[in-house]
């Protein structure tokens, strides 16, 4: 009996990515629209301050996504690695030591969540005046962190069975019971921010029962008891090829917080004080991430092709695919910076306009933070593309670059001589130099991958 060949390595790169990116793409986006839709939904009901609350409590979020990050694409590259090199029961005990992770963490996060709230939350930058909302709407939403991260985690596996448009059904359906279920409680019960709270929850639970039932109907391997016992090893293997990706969600963790709290206090020396350029933010940055979604699923729609291509030593099949991505992610970014430079305005006004010095604020706020939109997934992608191809060290350090080696400490000196202007000089300059250090390493690693290709060896 002759074997088959894998699609994914015969199939063309360009049908194939674009078979697997844009519900990828798709899921991200919705992801993102779980707090963009909150926050739309909280301002009508709060005014501008209701900015503030989703802002403050966002970082916790990022934290969830995180974890979900580390499990669910370290999960998938190391079951899309083994079924390129046909290690069929290797790739299945991925799948039970992927959820053993995320109901632990998830366990973990969500007692964090409770029982830390409050000082959660100032740690994360509340003022006084949005404490009290922040404490409602972080201890409610608390409650469906494990789901959040069960979903996110399987769904990035589904992908890599060769389901991508299930994973996307999955969290479409969750975010579409959001939509409705937030004016209902905020609005027609009455709940306010609890309502939009109770609306996030509901529909995580269902996009989770949805990825579960999954596992069920599996494709490429055959599930059995042995799956299901924990390995220490198989669990730090799984972190190290997450770690990139999910570094990334830490860092922009660690920006935001660090942010929240320098735009309060070098807002409290302008006329702004320090709830305006704390609520602006929250805008921006929740949009944002709706555009770094884009970027990030286009690098998880890429990565089962990265990672079954590299195992299968189908090296030519790995740099097309990196390269379409690349091209990919500077048309989307291209079309993003005439939106956001263009039409500042027209965009923030969706999330409640606020009084002339919050308009004012929030649009500068807007052009220089995604000034460099431009060269943003190229991050991205080159993080995803070296944790796929298991060289997970390359993927941290592009990772840390944009927000800990350069942002942070560009975000903590320059307001120390330019004050509030200097937070918004730090997000450009920090792009430019991330992206520099992405193509150098993504270059030489091409180079090797070359040598491997002509049948020679060598290390980069």
């Amino acid at each position: 009996m002759v074997k088959t060949k894998n699609p994914l390595e015969t199939e063309q790169i360009s049908i194939l990515l674009w078979r697997y990116a844009i519900p990828s793409v798709i899921s991200m986006l919705v992801g993102s629209l779980y707090n963009v839709i909150d926050q739309f939904f909280i301002v009508q009901k709060m005014g501008y301050l209701g900015n503030a609350v989703t802002n403050v409590a966002y970082p916790m979020s990022t934290i969830t996504l995180a974890v979900s990050l580390l499990i669910g694409v370290g999960g998938a590259n190391g079951f899309s690695l083994r079924l390129g090199k046909k290690l069929t029961q290797e790739a299945a005990a991925c799948i039970g030591n992927m959820l053993w992770m995320a109901v632990l963490s998830g366990l973990v996060l969500t007692f964090a969540a409770e029982v830390f709230t409050t000082p959660l939350l100032r740690a994360f930058g509340a003022t006084q005046s949005v404490l009290p909302y922040g404490i409602s709407y972080m201890r409610i939403t608390g409650i469906g962190i494990i789901f959040q991260i069960l979903s996110n985690s399987v769904s990035k596996l589904i992908r890599a069975d060769g389901s991508p448009k299930y994973a996307m059904v999955c969290l479409v359906t969750g975010a579409a019971i959001n939509i409705v279920l937030d004016p209902i409680f905020i609005f027609g019960l009455n709940m306010e921010i609890a309502g939009a709270a109770w609306a996030t929850v509901i529909s995580q639970v269902i996009s989770c029962v949805l990825v579960i039932r999954y596992l069920f109907h599996i494709k490429s391997v055959s599930l059995n008891r042995k799956i299901w016992k924990p390995k220490l090893g198989a669990w730090l293997q799984i972190a190290a090829l997450g770690m990139g990706n999910s570094l990334n969600q830490v860092a922009i963790t660690l920006v935001q917080i660090v942010m929240n709290h320098s735009l309060s206090y070098y807002g409290l020396l302008t006329v702004y004080g320090e709830d305006i350029p704390l609520s602006g933010a929250g805008v921006v940055i929740k949009i944002n991430s709706m555009v770094m979604g884009v970027f990030i699923g286009l690098s998880q729609g890429s990565q089962p092709l990265f990672g079954y291509n590299y195992g299968a030593k189908q090296y030519k099949r790995v740099r097309e695919t990196y390269w379409l991505a690349f091209k990919s992610s500077f048309v989307m970014s291209t079309l993003a910076f005439a939106v956001f430079e263009g039409f500042p305005e027209w965009i923030i006004s969706l999330f409640g306009n606020g009084n002339a010095l919050y308009m004012e604020f929030t649009v500068r706020f807007m052009r220089f933070f995604m000034f460099m939109i431009l060269v943003n997934g190229v991050q991205t992608i080159s993080t995803g593309f070296f944790s796929a191809i298991g060289k997970p060290l390359k993927g941290t350090l592009l990772s840390l670059s944009r927000q800990i080696l350069f942002f942070i400490p560009l975000m903590l000196i320059l307001p120390l001589k330019m004050g509030l202007e200097g937070i918004l000089y730090a997000a450009p300059i920090a792009d430019f130099l991330a992206f520099g250090i992405s193509i150098l390493l993504v270059l030489l690693e091409m180079k090797h991958i070359r040598r491997l290709e002509a049948g020679t060896t060598g290390n980069v």
